[in-house]
């Protein structure tokens, strides 16, 4: 498998400490302390964090803030590609950290293929927030997004709750061309444009290619979300 270099900085207004890491390819890794090698939780207890920035070496990736005993998830986010990080964009909502709490990254590299793209997707829901990612999709063709860890469609993942925001951000240089939100019939529900990620021109954001909030969908069984995008 490939592994790539991921760093995150986890501080608020008066301090901040960097974790990072070899992390490995398509896994969650975790991301110790780099002075100290210390989890999150043991370096810092109970202290209140409000600024989450990390990067990535090359190709596409999202953080985590994660009670390594319950696996309940507090914080998470994207990460951007090396040099391309945003302090003002790192804004999260204040969490005092627990004991038992780690910072993990989940990263895919560039696809090696021509005119194809590695793509991932942080989907919230009344049930909770869940990673999707397809790998692989070629350019302008219609493809379905599935949770990272699961490989489940967002009709088996999230039935009988309702999508209330997504974001998305495709592998350096891609860009969104379009997001598609189907019932079990095919028929359509939903469907939003797309864009580019900084530094590409026409980006707005350097950490998603595809925001979304404050929607109120309806998800039934059988429903799937597609995506088509265009590599750089």
């Amino acid at each position: 498998m490939t592994t790539q270099t991921a760093a995150i900085s986890l501080g608020n207004n008066q301090m901040s400490k960097m974790f990072t890491a070899t992390a490995t390819d398509g896994v969650w890794s975790n991301l110790p302390d780099s002075l100290s090698s210390s989890n999150l939780g043991i370096l810092i207890p109970s202290a209140t964090i409000n600024r989450a920035v990390g990067t990535y070496s090359a190709g596409l990736g999202a953080w985590r803030i994660i009670n390594a005993q319950t696996l309940a998830v507090s914080r998470r986010g994207w990460l951007a590609h090396d040099e391309y990080s945003c302090y003002s964009s790192g804004a999260i909502a204040p969490h005092r950290v627990a004991p038992n709490e780690i910072v993990q990254a989940y990263c895919q590299p560039v696809d090696g293929t021509a005119n194809q793209s590695n793509v991932l997707a942080w989907i919230h829901t009344s049930k909770g927030t869940e990673l999707y990612e397809t790998l692989d999709v070629v350019d302008s063709t219609l493809t379905e997004m599935k949770t990272a860890l699961q490989n489940q469609s967002i009709g088996d993942a999230a039935f009988n709750s309702t999508m209330t925001g997504l974001s998305i951000q495709v592998e350096d240089g891609g860009q969104v061309i379009g997001v598609s939100l189907y019932d079990s019939a095919g028929g359509l529900v939903w469907s939003m444009p797309g864009n580019f990620r900084m530094p590409a021109p026409g980006g707005v954001s350097a950490y998603y290619n595809f925001k979304a909030e404050g929607l109120g969908i309806p998800i039934g069984k059988g429903f799937t979300f597609k995506i088509t995008v265009k590599t750089a």
